[in-house]
């Protein structure tokens, strides 16, 4: 008797993680924003000084925001036993705080910028939104509303720099310009983005369908906040003057 010998090729359709959908889900978008003109305009040195001004006031006070949001998420975390999380949300916390604000305080400094300004229209929505969602939301809910600051800018800095080198020395730029580019398009910001989005895919890999696509609404929102933020800087946005209006005589 002869036996016949079967082989099987089974396969194994991973699904994505967490992350990797959400940002598939708002790719569209995404592709939108690394072109956004007041980015280009950055790069190839013809971004006029006063947006540029503009948007360093409003991204520190953002950036005031964020640091507190992390630290709830910090709390969060640590609440709920993800103690290694929890450390180092808190170190990117100061990240924020600290090192992305010393840019910005260089630039101040250079630029002789003062930095009293109150917070613009999308400052503000986008911050409260992000509060919103941290403060009232479970934690990974959280983790993910913040994540598109992380990556989308991680994101557009690499395309500038990819930008800045094909345009080489034919172009020249404020040093501030270059400054903010090397920041976010440099290695060390690259390892925090990369640290955020592992934390959140680990803390999200048990969600369900439902929870998730809550979380893709969040990121998406926070992706159309983001590209805002750069429109608000572009078109230097005001708060209306609201007054009375005067009766006209009939």
């Amino acid at each position: 008797t002869t036996r016949r010998r079967h082989s099987f090729l089974i396969v194994i359709r991973m699904s994505p993680t967490p992350t990797k959908r959400f940002w598939d889900a708002a790719a569209d978008l995404i592709a939108v924003t690394e072109k956004h003109p007041f980015l280009v305009a950055m790069v190839d040195g013809t971004l006029d000084i006063d947006p540029f001004k503009y948007y360093v006031v409003q991204d520190a006070i953002y950036l005031t925001s964020f640091a507190v949001c992390l630290n709830l998420l910090g709390d969060k975390l640590e609440a709920s036993g993800h103690d290694v999380h929890s450390k180092r949300v808190r170190e990117l916390a100061v990240g924020a705080e600290e090192d992305e604000k010393a840019l910005h305080r260089g630039i101040f400094k250079q630029l002789g910028i003062e930095a009293t300004a109150e917070a613009m229209p999308n400052t503000l929505l986008y911050t409260a939104n992000m509060t919103s969602v941290v403060a009232t939301r479970p934690v990974a809910e959280g983790l993910v509303s913040l994540l598109p600051c992380f990556w989308i800018y991680w994101h557009v800095g690499k395309k500038m720099l990819e930008l800045r080198d094909q345009l080489g020395e034919t172009v020249g730029r404020p040093s501030s310009y270059d400054a903010w580019i090397d920041m976010y398009g440099g290695d060390d910001f690259e390892r925090e983005v990369k640290d955020y989005i592992d934390i959140v895919d680990d803390v999200c890999k048990d969600a369900d369908e439902e929870a998730l696509t809550r979380m893709e609404g969040h990121f998406i929102m926070s992706c159309k906040l983001e590209h805002m933020f750069w429109d608000q800087a572009q078109d230097l946005m005001q708060w209306p003057e609201i007054t009375a209006q005067e009766k006209k005589e009939c």
